[in-house]
């Protein structure tokens, strides 16, 4: 099977997120009790939070920060909590919806504007910092590297991201999702092997002006994503 282009693949993420799975992706982000699995993922993504969270500055005053793919808005809230302005945007209406519903009622500082849409949109401005948790790891590096150079030009301090290490568990399921496609299953998360994407990212002449940084690795049970920070030299 060919590999879904990247505006099929948006399409798909967009279809699965606002329809098949907004229930339990709600369940997943709240503090209901939830299944084993379930459970490791979510304290995978508490982790790679608080680790993405970790490369920003504790005092984000003043600061423009986009959450690129926002979700139900938790790293929002964070970061808003320590100063930033945020921009939250996702694909998925019903995400951004759930995300202003558990929004608390009064932020000790900074802000969030929550949009749907496109992640990439040079129309939503310049910002300090981008933070793309979880949201780029359905697409192949080549695509990856695309939208990071996209957001280099507007982005004056660092871009932090993450992405599927390329390990041999990843690359079976990735394989039988390919094999045996259904209508339920969530679009293929796509592993992105750490030592290419580095060199795509020194090749790119659009990233030239960023540096890479800290990375940090989570493996929690089904729950495997790697950070990356690149940082303005």
């Amino acid at each position: 099977m060919a590999a879904a282009t990247f505006q099929e693949r948006r399409g798909q993420l967009k279809t699965y997120f606002d329809r098949t799975a907004v229930d339990a992706w709600a369940r997943l982000t709240s503090t209901d009790p939830v299944g084993r699995i379930r459970a490791t993922v979510r304290a995978g993504r508490d982790e790679m939070r608080s680790t993405l969270l970790g490369f920003l500055p504790a005092d984000l005053g003043g600061r423009r920060l986009l959450d690129a793919g926002c979700g139900t808005g938790a790293l929002s809230v964070a970061a808003a909590e320590r100063g930033a302005d945020v921009v939250a945007i996702d694909l998925s209406p019903t995400l951004v919806d759930l995300a202003q519903q558990r929004l608390p009622p009064r932020l000790a500082a900074g802000s969030i504007e929550f949009r749907s849409g496109d992640m990439s949109d040079p129309a939503l401005g310049e910002f300090d910092h981008v933070v793309a948790m979880d949201s780029l790891i359905h697409y192949a590096t080549a695509d990856v590297v695309r939208v990071l150079a996209g957001y280099a030009a507007r982005t004056r301090h660092s871009i932090i991201f993450t992405f599927a290490p390329k390990t041999p568990a990843l690359i079976m399921l990735w394989g039988v999702g390919r094999l045996f496609p259904r209508k339920d299953r969530a679009p293929a998360i796509e592993p992105v092997g750490a030592t290419a994407l580095r060199r795509a990212i020194e090749r790119e002449p659009d990233l030239r002006d960023f540096r890479i940084g800290r990375t940090h690795r989570v493996a929690s049970g089904f729950y495997k994503s790697q950070a990356l920070e690149l940082v303005k030299r």
